[in-house]
């Protein structure tokens, strides 16, 4: 029965992603009989097959950027997480502050990325610090949004039930508020975590020593288009890897709605 549920498993998982495989296989062909046909320049434009080759030349310089752009971007993932559950904590027991503060942190998104790297850059110097900073403040307020719009969504009735059996309102909001978020959560979570790899980039891109904006401002200073499609390949992998890793911790932590998908 195991093996059969697995066969079941990685079939549904290629029904689902060969229409995405069959259109990037394409687009990637499409390209590489563009270069090879129209005689671009490779300083113009690489070749994916170039792009591939110079990428597995650099393998070891690659390695060493992605490790500190992953770093930076687990660091300052993981400070926006904690504080994004704590603050939507406070929103949500405290309705008055959620008024008062949500213009502010609204006010706070209109802020372009690329001029505010440079000053966090200069405010806390180049080392790991600004990039934690700026992921932090790139992925903390969708996150914030998801949680307290996931609170609001709580069935009223749930919620009268508990109250009139005796329950707090720390344990309404531990045994309904809290469950009826996750969905919600874990959009916030998908939506953020591409974000925060383009904010650690934009961060190294401002200033710093390692990372793959460092390696692509090199490489684009350099005149070399294939090594820049190179780490944009890799950042895109990155961002992949990481994206899936939330769909993972999604079936995880609510098994419930995997059951219910497949009940439809």
């Amino acid at each position: 029965m195991s093996i059969r549920s697995a066969w079941s498993g990685v079939a549904r998982l290629f029904a689902h992603a060969w229409p995405a495989v069959l259109s990037v296989s394409a687009l990637f062909l499409a390209w590489e009989l563009y270069v090879r046909q129209s005689g671009i320049s490779p300083t113009a434009l690489s070749a994916p097959s170039r792009v591939l080759v110079q990428g597995y030349q650099q393998r070891e310089a690659l390695a060493l950027h992605t490790l500190a752009t992953l770093q930076a971007t687990l660091f300052g993932f993981s400070c926006s997480l904690g504080a994004a559950f704590l603050f939507s904590l406070l929103l949500d027991f405290f309705r008055p502050l959620q008024r008062a503060v949500f213009p502010v942190l609204v006010i706070t998104q209109t802020l372009p990325l690329v001029a505010i790297a440079p000053l966090v850059v200069l405010w806390f110097g180049f080392g790991l610090m600004p990039k934690i900073v700026l992921v932090a403040l790139v992925t903390f307020f969708p996150m914030l949004v998801a949680l307290v719009q996931g609170y609001d969504s709580t069935d009223r009735d749930i919620e009268s039930l508990l109250a009139s059996m005796g329950a707090s309102r720390w344990r309404i909001f531990m045994a309904a508020r809290l469950p009826s978020a996750l969905p919600y959560f874990f959009a916030g979570l998908r939506i953020s975590i591409t974000y925060a790899v383009v904010g650690a980039i934009f961060a190294e891109y401002a200033g710093a020593v390692r990372g793959l904006g460092i390696y692509i401002l090199n490489a684009k200073n350099n005149f070399r288009p294939d090594l820049v499609l190179a780490a944009v390949f890799v950042s895109a992998a990155l961002t992949l890897c990481l994206f899936g890793t939330t769909v993972l911790l999604q079936r995880l932590a609510m098994p419930w709605a995997r059951l219910g998908a497949r009940e439809r």
